[in-house]
């Protein structure tokens, strides 16, 4: 058997048809380009991290962009297993040391950094494990405990971005650059609450826009990247979609993690360190709508996201004000 990666190709008896117009497609189901087996792994550690080669060693998630692998009891392993997720992993190895130590709760700084090799074409890193469980495996009314950990951990992150921080298409940016898209895929969702969703974004995509400096963001800050123990928050995971723009987009997870209970204190507590108007939560309710129409497109693979994703749309239909206050 080879032991090279096993890369993924497009299948020879497709049958190439009208291409549909880009902004009707739905949101396309993310295919693995490279198989991580645990034989590529130990041989990465071996040429690179030869220490830590023989620590036990188990697969422990596979998302979108990355594959995560246990390595001994305080380690882990993470890998892109796309070509569009290499360079997020590269961004993550640059500034995670630097924005890690600003927040008061734990990150996955790298500890370890990788390079390609043995056959696997991209950067990866070693990361410290953290037990824990992602906060969108357990009940919404739990999560108000650690509202105000979350704020914190925003209020210290959204400030002023380096020139050189990265910059993104998808998150930070104006709703306005993204209705183009985003509406025909929220049109498209096979939920009964469809059409209250298209309305509701209607309604909020004109709000005011960010006119203040670009910030630093986390990019994807949904619950399954919330990692959670003894009631507090753990530790803010996955920071591949970091970027800077407008901070609306991070603070879409009021209603992706929240119920209005917990959604009070967290807007409560971001506004005292942060100050944001009724524009700012206009936006990030908009955000809220579009973030759960990419985590409703695929349920039969990911129905943890799909969960997230219809929680979501409860949360933003239970509010018929789009400036709803606290």
């Amino acid at each position: 058997m080879s032991t090279q990666p096993r890369v993924a190709r497009p299948r020879a008896d497709a049958v190439p048809g009208p291409a549909p117009h880009p902004a009707s497609l739905p949101v396309p189901r993310p295919v693995p380009e490279v198989e991580v087996t645990s034989d590529l792994v130990r041989r990465l550690l071996r040429d690179q991290h030869p220490d830590l080669a023989d620590l036990p060693l188990q697969r422990a998630s596979a998302g979108w962009d990355n594959e995560l692998w246990r390595l001994g009891p305080s380690l882990a392993v993470r890998l892109p297993v796309r070509a569009v997720a290499a360079p997020l992993a590269e961004h993550e190895q640059r500034w995670l040391p630097v924005l890690g130590p600003r927040l008061a709760v734990a990150t996955p700084v790298p500890v370890r950094l990788g390079r390609p090799g043995a056959g696997y074409p991209w950067v990866w890193s070693v990361v410290p494990w953290f037990d824990g469980t992602v906060a969108a495996a357990t009940d919404v009314t739990g999560r108000t405990a650690w509202a105000a950990q979350l704020a914190a951990a925003f209020v210290a992150l959204h400030r002023p971005a380096d020139p050189a921080a990265p910059t993104s298409t998808y998150r930070g940016v104006p709703l306005a650059d993204r209705a183009r898209v985003l509406r025909p895929r929220i049109a498209a969702l096979e939920v009964p609450e469809r059409d209250a969703l298209v309305a509701r974004w209607d309604a909020l995509v004109a709000a005011p826009v960010w006119d203040g400096p670009a910030v630093w963001l986390h990019g994807d800050p949904h619950p399954a990247n919330l990692l959670v123990a003894d009631g507090r928050l753990a530790a803010l995971l996955d920071f591949g979609d970091v970027t800077s723009g407008d901070p609306a987009s991070d603070l879409s997870t009021a209603w992706l993690t929240f119920d209005p209970h917990g959604r009070a204190l967290f807007r409560r507590h971001v506004n005292a360190g942060s100050g944001w108007d009724d524009a700012m939560w206009q936006r990030a309710h908009a955000w809220a709508i579009a973030m759960a129409a990419v985590m409703l497109a695929h349920p039969e693979d990911h129905p943890l996201l799909a969960q997230v994703g219809r929680h979501a749309v409860a949360q933003v239909l239970g509010e018929p004000d789009p400036a709803h206050a606290d």
